[in-house]
């Protein structure tokens, strides 16, 4: 994929190859599945609000100066060996790797950095006639190592080792072909090592060990008829801090970061009417999150992480598929498929640099979307798509005194197949996405920081109208 980009210095150039693959024997199976990534773009950046409502076009003039750039490579790989042990055991082992290696070219310093690690994965299950079981456990281990150099001069270097252990288990009871239960745990156990590499700022080397944390699941569906089910579920998860929130801006180790935990609830109902036609499912659930993890910028290239003590999330979903029509006797069906969340997402306790935020709204989370999406194949080898997205106002910042407009997306897509004897299929497709030319921004920079007369870069300024084509072949 290449691309120019619709922004100055927004040049954009990816290679991937995916490749997986089974093996199947009578007693076992080997799959393997291999990602490569190699990726060259410029870095446009995120601009104000001046320059958002005036010209999108324009990139950061700091990063357009510089021509800021990143390029990375990435390599993803696992082999998993199924094995079928006897009629009720089954047994799944995975080994799995990943390799980074970056560059990114910015205008207060020059980051390079990369991670390199793997783990192994085993779940065993066994099968009865009323009830499940599996047992799992998971063992991760990585290296992040990242330097800083300015104008060729190095300023930081460091690697840090991290460990991750997971056991897990779940049972699923089925005391009748109504009910199905399901109960599990799971206990996890993190620590990491940072290794100071660069000794002229002094030794900031250290290591954290986190509290082993256990998470409890619950989940009951209970389905009186075919066409009618009832859900509700239960549990306990956490969030671990990313390498650089576990530092100090200065580099030292973060003792007093915590871990993101929390507990969600869920209950939802299932339909399914008129001979499979209609399928609609509505869902409501509250999370309540304890240290929940945010990035605190110190300066634009210098942040930390913190823990914004308890918040609460809200929310109701709606899902809906719809059949119009599908015609036997004349080749022709369409399709409706919807979808819309409405969350409320609320400080309950956080208290920063003074500043009171209790009862605020989180940023960067907007208050609804919806997504629709509209099928209509007239003949076999024809099919039109359209994708319409709504996504409602969001605030920037913890204070809520800067909100992001809603803003609505149209997208078309029309794909011809062309079938082949003995070289599988080919598809033609040419498409148009936003094509009401919208104005807005799908990724934003919460409580960003003005610096001097400058504006806060909040905006990633979304592209404007554009069209596509391309050929996909199956064989």
């Amino acid at each position: 994929m290449q691309s120019d980009g619709f922004r100055e210095n927004n040049h954009y150039k990816r290679t991937s190859l995916l490749s997986s693959g089974s093996w199947q024997q009578p007693a076992y199976t080997v799959e393997y599945t291999l990602l490569l990534i190699d990726l060259e773009a410029d870095i446009p950046s995120s601009i104000g609000k001046t320059l958002y409502e005036t010209n999108p076009r324009a990139a950061a003039a700091n990063w357009n100066e510089i021509k800021g750039y990143k390029e990375y490579q990435r390599a993803i790989g696992g082999i998993t060996v199924a094995n079928r042990l006897s009629s009720r055991w089954n047994n799944r082992l995975t080994l799995f790797g990943r390799w980074v290696d970056s560059y990114e070219r910015r205008p207060f310093n020059n980051l390079d950095d990369g991670t390199s690690g793997g783990g192994i994965r085993n779940k065993l299950t066994y099968h009865a006639d009323r009830w499940n079981a599996l047992l799992g456990l998971e063992w991760m281990s990585d290296a992040y190592r990242w330097q800083m150099d300015l104008n060729g001069e190095l300023i930081n270097k460091n690697r840090e080792r991290r460990g991750h252990t997971n056991l897990f288990g779940m049972v699923y009871w089925r005391p009748d072909n109504r009910w199905n239960i399901s109960v599990g745990g799971a206990w996890n156990k993190v620590d990491y090592r940072l290794t100071d590499q660069f000794p002229a700022n002094g030794d900031q080397s250290g290591s954290r060990s986190f509290p082993l944390i256990f998470s409890p699941r619950i989940g009951v569906n209970y389905a009186p008829s075919p066409h009618l089910a009832f859900y509700a579920s239960s549990g306990h998860g956490f969030s671990m801090p990313s390498p650089e929130e576990t530092l100090l801006p200065e580099g030292d180790i973060n003792e007093s970061i915590k871990p993101e935990q929390g507990m969600q609830y869920e209950a939802g109902i299932r339909l399914n009417l008129f001979n499979n036609a209609t399928r609609l499912e509505a869902s409501v659930y509250r999370i309540d999150l304890d240290n929940l993890l945010v990035t605190k910028r110190a300066t634009e290239d210098i942040f930390t992480g913190i823990n914004a003590g308890e918040t609460r999330h809200t929310g109701v979903e709606l899902m809906l598929q719809q059949r119009i029509f599908h015609l036997s006797s004349f080749p022709g069906s369409l399709h409706l498929s919807a979808n819309y969340t409405y969350s409320r997402n609320q400080f309950i306790d956080f208290e920063d640099d003074g500043n009171i935020y209790n009862g605020n709204r989180l940023p960067g989370v907007p208050s609804s979307i919806a997504r629709e999406s509209v099928q209509w194949q007239p003949f076999p080898s024809l099919q039109v798509n359209a994708h319409l997205q709504h996504v409602g106002p969001q605030y920037i910042d913890d204070a809520n005194t800067v909100e992001n407009d809603g803003y609505f997306l149209t997208d078309l897509k029309i794909t011809y197949l062309i079938p082949t004897t003995g070289a599988g299929s080919f598809e033609l497709f040419i498409g148009m996405n936003n094509l009401t030319n919208t104005r807005y921004s799908p990724m934003l920079t919460v409580n960003a920081l003005a610096f001097g007369n400058a504006e806060p870069r909040y905006y990633y300024p979304g592209m404007p109208r554009h069209y596509f084509a391309g050929i996909n072949w199956r064989f």
